[in-house]
Order: C-alpha cells, then structure tokens, then sequence
C-alpha cells in the first residue's frame, strides 16, 4: 500500500512526461472490437426454443388442431351452430333438445376434466422461458469500505488508513458456453498523515472464457432449452388428446342416451300392445269366445311391461346425468329435472372402410405417435450431449485490463482513456479425465434409452394397427346387426300381427300373443342397439385414427399467463 503514496510534485512529473510520450492514445477502443462477434452472438436469441437452438417443431396446426373424420365423401354433414347454446336465467327447463354439435360446443366450454388439462401447457411454457433465461445478463456490485490503524513499534500506533473498494460489472453468459465478464472496480485510499494523502485507482478489465471441447459449442449448451421446447410440445400433445378423449365420451354419452330413450319407447309400445292384448281378452270373455284365464294371462303380461318400462326410465335418466356431467353446463344441474332430447339422427350408412389407408392415418395423427416421436428427439440429443462429454475440457481464457491512478477520481479516469497503462493476458486450461467413466457409462445409458423408445415405438405401431383392424370390424359387424335385426323386427312383427288376428278367431291364446308381442319388442331393442353401437363404432374409429366426428375443426387454446412484476 506504500507504493500507492506519492507526494504530489512527483505524480504531476510522471504524469505529464507519460502525456508526451502517448497523446491522446486510446488502446481499449481496438479491444473492443475483439469482443463485437461475441456481443452480437449473445444478442441473437430471439428464435432460442423454437428451431433457432436445434429443435425439432412440430406445426401449430399439428399440435392444436383435430381434425376430423369423414368416412364417406357423399354424406351429406351438418355443420354446427356458430353460436354456442345458450339457456336464459331462471330454474332449468324441464326439456331440452340438444344436438350432438351442441354437446361438443358445451363440452369443450366447460368440462372440467378439460379445464384442468389445459393449465399444463402454459405450465410447460413457463418452464421453457425459464431455460431461455440461462442466456441473460447479470448486472453485479459489490462495496467494501474499512479503517485501521496498525502498530510500528511498542507503544507507537502508525497513521490510520482509510480504504473503500467496489466492483461494478457485467457479466454475460454465450449460448457457446463461455462468457464475457465486464469489471469496473473503482478504489479509494486515505493516509492521515500530514498532509493526508488520497489515492483514486481504476482497473477496469474485459475477460472472455470460451471451452473449446467439452461444454463448448451452440448444440450443447442450449440442450436445457430444447429440452424444455420438447417438454412444451409434450403437453400440447397431451392437451390435444384430453379434447380428444372429451368429445369421444361426450359422442359416447350422447348415444347411449338416444338408445336408452329409444328403448324406452319399445317399452311403452310394449305395454301398450300388452294393454290392447288385455282389452281383446276382456271382450273375447265377456263374448264367450274365450276362457278367464286369457284374462289372467293378459293382465300379467302387462304388469311385466310396467316393470320393464321402470327399468327403462332409470337407464334414462342415468344416461342423462352422464351427459349432464360431461356438459358441466350452469343451466343443466345434475339434480335438475331438466329432460334431455337427443335431436340429430343416427348415421345409418354402410361405410366402406380401407384398414390401411386408416392405419397409415393414425401413424400419422395418433397423439401417442406424436409424443414417442418428441421423446425420440430428446433422447436423440441427449445422446449428442453425453457424446461431447467425452471431450477433454480445454478452457481459453483472454483479459484485457487497463488502470488508472491519481489524486481525484478524475485524474484516474484521465490516465485510462489518454495514456492507457494496459495488460494483455490468455490463458489454456486443459482437463483430461483418466478412465473417464463416469461419462462414457453417461452415453451408455442415453444410447439404451432412446434405443428403448424405438422398441416402444414399434409396439405402439403394432397396437396401433390392432386396434384400427378391430374397430374396422367391428364397424362393419355393426353394420350387418342392423340389417340382421331390422329383417327380425319385420318378421316379428308379421308373427304378432298374425297372432293378433289368430287370437282373434279363437285359435290362439293370450300367452301366444304375449310371446309374439314380447319376440316383437326384443327384435327393436336389438335394432335400437346395433344403430347405436354403430355410431359409437365410427366414434370409436375416428378416436382410433386420432381425430374426431364432425364437420369442423376443434383448435383449442391454453390458459393465458398470469402477469406478474418483474422484481
């Protein structure tokens, strides 16, 4: 420190014989040119996490977007409503005809299971800014001030000593792996002695560290981001098919309600041909023409049909609060006595389905296709990554530092910018590992994951193809039940028909009618059924393909981000 104290006569002389010798010569503006590639380098990161850092990106449209299913090209398709159903304020109706567009309108506005999924993808968002952050500046300082006064001799004190140091900086972090670090560290010192002296200095200093191997490198050190972009997609992916599975269970809901409702009007057909069975009977005795327990006969069948109809209207209105909570809908309670009517008609077409042409669409649609492909891609850099972690660790260093010295802070300053006492100095650091196993068994286990992930994907393909044969089939299965049981409803009701008449003339009993009446009413539940099964068949294949039914697309949004302060 007693080198920093000059009287004043011998600093003004040095400094006006270095003011001769290097006038005006400024050595740090040429430096600063060496760091310009550095410093636009760093600034370039706007496309950082969406291509700009080696990712793999999916469109927009293949994330967000569903598309749907047409099985035949000559149907004709309705398109839904632009506006989405809405009820007036007050207590619920207590009927409501609803569409199935309707229902995927309601559906995708307030299912609550969708709800929730749709948080994730901002969620993933947020992480994914949050690796984008590792590339931004950080602004430093640290202030040191102290006095001390030290011992010369027994019983002698020396003069107090007055010093406050600090450090401004910068320091910027390079998407290559090294770093630029910016030192401003002005100092004060004070000797009390008589006169006190003063000293300013200023040794500013400008560092670049850059690895050459291990660490080093555009690919390596944005791993974090890709990662965190792939992670992103995932939970798109993933959203995408919740509103999949949604509308799936909402087309679901909506035709076993038409089914149940359906079967219920078989029922009370039922009965009502139960109820004119026992009415002949009635007349048939009181004519003469036939025997009391006709009667008998006839009033029991029709308490058979009271019970079958009962089970019905359960079945109906279990369905019903299926859809209710699928809908989540403000105006359609689950406890409300609200009747819900399914409006649109059931598709009954013959479709002509081509299984590979089906299955080459759901390799190329099905989320979980989507998803093992973003998972192959990080696992496929992570692989790059543990390969560059091999590599020697070779470090270059470069400082280049000026300073200054005066009375005032101003002459410190002055010295710096005009005579420039300035240092140069590079350095290599080199690390090699002996045996390096720890990063070898690191590639290892990277190369026998993603090597996993091919052996899923190609069990997913296999699934994939199973399922698209089933659903083809049973599509088709489906298909023939309706003809099957629309010819058994015909020739039922011709044997009811002639059992009626048959009855009539005295050659039949009621049993025989209840018989035919009962084979009548179990050939249309039985064609109820395949018509709804059949439409929960192509419901079931368009899931299949990863897509829905429908006219329109379904694009769905994420929840927004919340704004928060920045400090």
């Amino acid at each position: 420190m007693c080198e920093k104290i000059m009287n004043a006569e011998s600093f003004k002389s040095e400094t006006r014989s270095a003011r001769v010798k290097n006038p005006c010569h400024v050595q740090l503006i040429p430096s600063l040119f060496l760091l310009l590639p550095f410093i636009l380098l760093t600034s370039c990161q706007d496309r950082l996490g969406t291509g700009g850092s080696g990712e793999l990106v999916f469109s927009q449209n293949q994330l967000n977007q569903v598309d749907t299913l047409n099985l035949q090209k000559s149907i004709a398709t309705t398109h839904p409503s632009t506006n989405p159903m809405t009820q007036p304020a007050g207590p619920p109706p207590a009927e409501m005809s609803l569409t199935i567009e309707q229902s995927r309108q309601m559906a995708l506005a307030n299912n609550l299971d969708l709800s929730v999924q749709l948080f994730n993808p901002t969620i993933s968002r947020t992480g994914l800014t949050a690796a984008e952050a590792q590339f931004e500046a950080v602004f430093f300082t640290n202030v040191t001030g102290g006095t001390a006064r030290t011992a010369v001799a027994p019983r002698v004190i020396g003069q107090r000593f007055d010093q406050v140091t600090a450090d401004f900086g910068l320091q910027i972090p390079l998407r290559t792996g090294g770093s630029i670090r910016i030192d401003v560290p002005p100092e004060w010192s004070r000797t009390n002695t008589d006169p006190a002296v003063s000293i300013y200095t200023n040794t500013p200093s400008i560092s670049i560290i850059q690895p050459l191997l291990r660490g080093g490198g555009l690919y390596v050190n944005t791993q974090g981001i890709r990662i965190a972009f792939y992670e992103f997609q995932r939970s798109q992916a993933a959203t995408k098919l919740e509103v999949i599975r949604v509308l799936t269970d909402v087309d679901h809901a909506y035709w076993q309600l038409y089914a149940a409702r359906e079967a219920l009007k078989v029922r009370k057909k039922e009965y009502d041909s139960a109820y004119a069975q026992l009415e002949r009977a009635r007349r048939q005795a009181r004519a003469g023409v036939a025997a009391e327990p006709d009667v008998v006969r006839a009033d029991s069948g029709v308490a058979d049909t009271v019970e079958n109809i009962i089970i019905a209207e359960n079945t109906v209105r279990q369905n019903e609060r299926t859809l209710k909570r699928l809908l989540n809908d403000p105006s359609l309670p689950l406890d409300a006595p609200t009747t819900l009517v399914p409006t649109t008609l059931p598709a009954a077409f013959p479709y002509e389905v081509d299984p590979a042409r089906l299955t080459a669409a759901a390799l190329n649609q099905r989320i979980e296709m989507l998803d093992l492909e973003l998972q192959l891609a990080e696992q496929t850099s992570n692989v790059a990554v543990a390969r560059n972690g091999l590599l020697p660790l070779v470090t270059l260093q470069y400082t280049y530092g000026v300073s200054g010295l005066g009375r005032s802070e101003s002459q410190s300053w002055n010295m710096i910018w005009e005579k420039t006492p300035d240092s140069h100095q590079l350095s290599l650091q080199v690390q090699v590992p002996i045996g390096n196993e720890a990063a070898r068994s690191n590639l290892r286990a990277a190369i026998l994951r993603r090597m996993q992930l091919l052996a899923s994907r190609q069990q997913e393909t296999l699934q994939i193809r199973e399922e698209i044969a089933d659903a083809a089939d049973t599509l088709t299965t489906d298909w023939q039940r309706i003809i099957a049981a629309h010819e058994r409803v015909v020739l039922s009701s011709r044997t009811y028909d002639v059992e009626v008449r048959q009855f009539g003339l005295g050659l039949r009993t009621s049993t025989d009618v209840l018989i035919a009446e009962s084979d009548l009413a179990d050939a249309e539940l039985a064609e109820v059924s395949a018509i709804s099964d059949y439409q929960i068949a192509q419901v079931d294949i368009a899931f299949a393909t990863g897509t829905v039914l429908g006219a329109s697309h379904v694009d769905w949004q994420p929840v927004s981000e919340p704004s928060v302060p920045r400090y």
